[in-house]
């Protein structure tokens, strides 16, 4: 337990799969798949452990051996999570008794013991609260504690995971991609994400920055792909990142991860200027 964690407390609005989507990614990670040592830090996690819960659910499936220790500044949500912890242990709640959570007291220290790095450590809606100026310390104090190859997601979500972003940093505290991920049911236009991106991209949605450029382009394409909504919403957003891509942007992944409402491209693409 860290005597001083390092960060400030979040509001802690915590909802029931609020952040499946980011779940969904990190499960797919190489980072995690290919971990000796599967563990994955919950930084943040809020008011309630429900995301550490789900987050283990979710990656068990790939990894049965996954383990997800959630961390909290706050003395009394750990309490909170412990006693949801109590209450998963005894049975009386839809997860697996035997589920591999835990709750500790920490911040961007991610006090972990044994000597153990974790593979994967997450910080969904941390840095909201902060100075853009403050991301890249808050980068390399969290990514100096990962396993080598291993990942810090950091991003942002709405309160009901319709609407989500993040970046991958890379142990060494480079940023290497860029993620929004929507869901596509009842999207109106996907720039909706703007609202939402990660503390070091939300003041630059403005003319002349890189990301405000993909936001315009995927509007765009996703107009020009009107027609197709009387398949879905599905293939028109595969049909707007596409044609993203055709056009030159550096459009990762392919129609596995578009039909989902992911749109990922390095960092270097939408980095600020």
């Amino acid at each position: 337990m860290a005597s001083s964690p390092l960060g400030r407390p979040t509001r802690g609005t915590t909802g029931t799969n609020r952040l499946r989507r980011n779940d969904r990614w990190i499960a797919a990670s190489t980072a995690l798949r290919t971990a000796d040592d599967p563990l994955v830090v919950d930084l943040g996690y809020g008011a309630s452990g429900v995301t550490a819960f789900e987050l283990a659910a979710r990656l068990m499936r790939v990894r049965p051996d996954a383990e997800v220790l959630g961390l909290e500044l706050d003395p009394e949500r750990v309490a909170t999570a412990r006693a949801q912890l109590a209450e998963v242990r005894a049975g009386r709640t839809p997860f697996d008794s035997g589920i591999r959570v835990d709750f500790a007291r920490g911040g961007f220290e991610v006090p972990v013991g044994g000597g153990r790095r974790p593979a994967v450590i997450r910080a969904m809606n941390v840095l909201r609260q902060y100075d853009e100026s403050d991301v890249p310390d808050a980068w390399r104090t969290v990514a100096a504690r990962l396993a080598p190859g291993g990942l810090f997601v950091e991003g942002t979500c709405d309160e009901v995971g319709r609407i989500a972003s993040w970046v991958d940093v890379t142990a060494d505290a480079d940023p290497v991609r860029f993620t929004i991920s929507l869901r596509l049911a009842e999207l109106e236009r996907p720039s909706i994400v703007a609202e939402r991106l990660p503390k070091a991209l939300i003041h630059r949605n403005v003319p002349g920055e890189r990301v405000h450029d993909l936001l315009v382009g995927l509007d765009r394409e996703w107009d020009s792909a009107a027609p197709l909504s009387t398949f879905g919403a599905t293939q028109r957003f595969i049909a707007a990142a596409a044609a993203l891509k055709a056009q030159g942007w550096p459009v990762l992944g392919g129609r596995t991860r578009w039909r989902l409402g992911e749109l990922t491209v390095p960092w270097s693409a939408v980095a600020p200027h």
